[in-house]
């Protein structure tokens, strides 16, 4: 009897230490790991997009976006060292190296140190990585991953940090400045190549260059121009890809053999917040959803390995569905909202005071046309996904995703 509680204690005891050693070998993180950004959105952007999307399907209200069917939710505060109501580049700088900093400070402190965005660390892990959005690549959110500068207006010399980062995968829809403040520098396209990217204009050229480059920049088609002043344009047109389509280029490229991290904003339901277009907003809140749901097939294929967390970096405009003094004038007509605004698009685009009075005859309210200091959503899945649950804040972002 003793010999046999004997035998049973080793096993025990071995098994305790299989278990131990599988604990120390297990990685902290992700082997793959998607942090989405929907710039400018709060929880009442997501409300809206699917309050249209439940009147689309017959509905008052029921429909999700993909993000919002993630199991874990939290929510995110966003201020910054200095103001309650923070920027991008002071939002994705605390998102992106876990420390806050001052108003307009991009990736450095508010004594000018550069801060360290979690990309880094991870590309010195062996992972490769992605950063991508859909503005130009040298905006304050994705910057604040590969860039340090006291001028988040300086998008040239934010572009000409790209090759120091090494990273593997650039998209955008191109520049903020192709020449430079004075239009005399050299073509990004051009400083980009003479430093080891390939820098490709449009799906074809991405596609006819991507097995032979080991870094690349994807841009949008009708970003390729020949001055500064034709080489940005803010509005989507029939050239453009999907943000969904950039990010499966994106994960196509890195594939999955080595561990990797993508930062995918959505960068324009900022763009049309600013300006209360209401119908825009939810186009660009859905377009964004689209990319989370081309995330979710790749984590389903890989679900034991992947995390998905998907934030934003501020609201933008204080959106609300409902506006008005009575709540029985309240009921949201999405159809014949639709309808509305598609007959009469370019005068609510041109005229301000025309949009506003869109909005308000269709109940919806936009207190302001920039940020607001209210906390936004955080929704997950995926390998330590739990960690995002409940109150957060943005500087938490790095250390929770980096397993520590």
């Amino acid at each position: 009897m003793k010999k046999i509680i004997l035998i049973i204690a080793a096993i025990a005891m071995a098994m305790s230490l299989n278990s131990c050693q599988d604990k120390k070998t297990e990685s902290p993180r992700a082997k793959y790991i998607f942090l989405m950004i929907g710039d400018g959105m709060g929880a009442s952007h997501v409300a809206v997009a699917e309050s249209y999307l439940s009147a689309k399907a017959g509905k008052i209200g029921g429909e999700q976006l993909t993000m919002t069917q993630f199991p874990y939710y939290g929510t995110c505060t966003t201020h910054c060292l200095d103001k309650t109501i923070t920027c991008s580049a002071a939002s994705g700088t605390a998102i992106a190296s876990g420390q806050k900093t001052l108003y307009s400070r991009l990736g450095c402190d508010a004594d000018f140190n550069r801060l360290e965005s979690m990309a880094f660390p991870l590309k010195e892990e062996g992972y490769k990585i992605g950063i991508m959005s859909s503005v130009p690549i040298t905006h304050a959110t994705p910057a604040a991953f590969y860039a340090s500068t006291p001028d988040r207006g300086d998008g040239y010399g934010i572009m000409k940090q790209i090759p120091d980062s090494g990273f593997d995968f650039f998209g955008g829809s191109g520049f903020e400045d192709m020449f430079g403040k004075d239009g005399q520098q050299l073509g990004a396209d051009k400083y980009l190549e003479q430093h080891g990217y390939e820098v490709c204009f449009g799906p074809e050229e991405f596609l006819a260059a991507a097995d032979t480059c080991e870094r690349i920049v994807f841009c949008q088609q009708k970003s390729k121009a020949e001055d500064a002043k034709a080489y940005v344009s803010e509005e989507a047109d029939a050239e453009d890809i999907t943000l969904a389509e950039m990010l499966q280029l994106a994960i196509d490229y890195l594939g999955d053999e080595e561990p990797f991290f993508i930062m995918c904003e959505g960068g324009d339901i900022d763009w049309e917040s600013h300006s209360s277009y209401t119908m825009p907003m939810i186009e660009k809140v859905i377009s964004f959803d689209n990319a989370i749901a081309v995330a979710y097939e790749f984590y389903k294929a890989h679900p034991e390995e992947t995390l998905i967390v998907v934030t934003a970096d501020h609201e933008t405009g204080g959106v609300a569905i409902g506006q008005g003094e009575s709540w029985s004038n309240t009921f949201i007509d999405w159809i014949k909202i639709e309808e509305e605004w598609e007959k009469n698009k370019e005068k609510y685009l041109q005229d301000s005071k025309a949009n506003r009075e869109f909005n308000e005859a269709s109940h919806i309210g936009w207190t302001t046309s920039y940020h607001t200091g209210g906390a936004v959503p955080v929704y997950s899945i995926g390998k330590g996904a739990e960690k995002f649950m409940g109150r957060i804040d943005n500087a938490d972002i790095k250390g929770k995703i980096l397993g520590k």
